[in-house]
């Protein structure tokens, strides 16, 4: 299927590795012009020429971090005019909330709520004068189903699930959506961050720990950053311009609810 966003200009943040980095290749396969934003140079580098030998696709690279207002007016330097943005950012450190004080809660909500509202006041008016516009919010499946020692995370990801719930309603008109990817266990570094928490806690070895929790999985295993590029991919499509405000989680079967 062809996705209809050839030449579109992306805006993909934290991008040098990880589901960032497989969106930012899914949407160079499609033709579309990348901006990759992350803090480690050597990394964003290394991926964006990677991106570049295997699609051709335009690549500027932006090394900041997003989280920060000095790194948000570099990245909106670099692309001022996204027709597509995916927002993104690494998740605060898995605990336990009594260890938490307010300078915590401040960094998971600047990073995984207010970062994004912010990128995305900077560029949904743009996306509703050229009449087209794909805001993705990779935010995490524990927004649906929580995971204790990631409070933090839960907590900063559930608010921007409101704030976006709002508004999709009110840019779908324009051919402007705002949808957000819940990713469940994928093989990424995080996983293993949290396996190595939860390893310190039990007792267990980090691979016992990663085996565990691979049988809870009903696909039988973890997801590939493929995947979840992919699905992001296809929200970000001319074909999706139906879809909005939604909440679509990629966990292999874990959430048991219907709804």
């Amino acid at each position: 299927m062809d996705l209809g966003i050839a030449g579109r200009q992306a805006l993909v943040c934290a991008s040098s590795k990880g589901i960032g980095l497989a969106c930012a290749l899914s949407l160079a396969r499609e033709g579309a012009a990348l901006t990759m934003v992350a803090r480690g140079k050597d990394a964003l580098e290394q991926s964006a020429e990677a991106i570049y030998r295997g699609t051709g696709a335009s690549v500027t690279t932006v090394a900041a971090d997003i989280t920060t207002p000095e790194g948000r007016a570099a990245a909106l330097s670099a692309c001022p005019t996204p027709d597509i943005l995916v927002t993104n950012a690494g998740g605060p450190k898995p605990g336990d909330f009594r260890d938490w004080e307010r300078s915590h809660w401040i960094a998971a909500l600047d990073a995984n709520m207010l970062t994004p509202i912010a990128l995305i006041k900077a560029t949904v008016d743009g996306m509703i004068a050229r009449r087209f516009g794909r805001i993705i919010n990779i935010t995490s499946g524990t927004v649906k189903a929580p995971i204790d020692i990631l409070g933090l995370s839960n907590g900063a990801r559930s608010g921007l699930t409101g704030f976006v719930a709002g508004l999709a309603r009110k840019t779908v008109a324009h051919n402007v959506t705002i949808n957000n990817l819940l990713p469940g266990p994928f093989e990424t570094d995080r996983l293993r961050e949290t396996a190595g928490q939860w390893a310190l806690q039990s007792g267990k070895s980090e691979e016992l720990v990663l085996n565990e929790r691979r049988a809870t999985v009903p696909a039988g295993r973890f997801g590939t950053p493929a995947e979840f590029g992919d699905a992001c991919a296809y929200l970000c499509s001319a074909q999706a311009g139906f879809i909005t405000g939604q909440n679509l989680l990629l966990d292999g079967g874990i959430y048991p609810g219907t709804f």
